[in-house]
């Protein structure tokens, strides 16, 4: 299949701050190019991309991060980490008894640094997975999209997972909150032909329009924005 995630793309008024803040946390260089700030990934971590947008943060996340720990140290010393590269600890409501402990990055992007002992991604590596808002439908859209196998479809609540392991990407089903504006978030991906925008339009997708780059912006059946850049 000719179509692979490349990055998730934060907007940020300054991408430096959270792209160092995120180097520092997942250990990853960060790369310098006409479109921002980039951690590259892996064929088993996703990549993230920082760049500079006036774009308010009006709402929670519709995409949150959750990065591993290795046992109680270690979760600590991830949190311990995070703040000390300007990340703060934030309160969405979590209960007491849950184990992750919720963060902000320097932008005020959500993560969460998940407990130690969590099998659902065990073996997943430090960015262990893009948690979404979104339906089931979506999910299945994805999962056809990219060629990578439900790992996870119970409840309307679906993940997905490379054939090669890593990095999972989940949608926690109804009810998904509304938009209230132009997403901060957005999938990247690379296509190496036409075909691949043809096949994702017959999948569900809505394409929106050209980028001056050449890049495809296009939406997915939960509206949500993504762009396809030719390799």
């Amino acid at each position: 299949m000719g179509l692979r995630l490349l990055a998730v793309t934060y907007d940020a008024p300054d991408p430096a701050p959270p792209a160092r803040f995120w180097a520092g946390l997942l250990g990853r260089e960060i790369v310098e190019d006409a479109d921002g700030l980039l951690l590259p990934g892996s064929d088993t971590q996703a990549g993230l991309r920082f760049v500079a947008s006036d774009t308010a943060k009006v709402a929670r996340d519709r995409i949150h991060l959750h990065v591993t720990s290795d046992g109680a140290a270690g979760q600590d010393e991830t949190v311990a980490t995070a703040l000390s590269l300007g990340g703060r600890h934030l309160d969405v409501g979590q209960l007491p008894e849950e184990g992750h402990i919720v963060l902000a990055d320097p932008a005020g992007n959500e993560l969460c640094v998940i407990e130690p002992g969590n099998r659902y991604l065990a073996g997943c590596g430090p960015l262990g997975e893009l948690a979404c808002d979104g339906t089931r439908a979506v999910g299945l859209f994805w999962s056809a999209a990219l060629g990578w196998p439900l790992v996870w479809d119970q409840d309307e609540e679906t993940a997905i997972q490379s054939p090669a392991g890593g990095t999972k990407v989940a949608w926690g089903g109804p009810p998904v909150a509304p938009r209230t504006g132009r997403d901060r978030q957005r999938l990247e991906l690379v296509a190496d032909r036409q075909t691949e925008i043809d096949r994702l339009v017959t999948l569900g997708a809505t394409r929106l329009g050209t980028g001056g780059d050449g890049t495809i912006l296009l939406a997915d059946p939960d509206g949500n924005e993504f762009r396809v850049r030719k390799s």
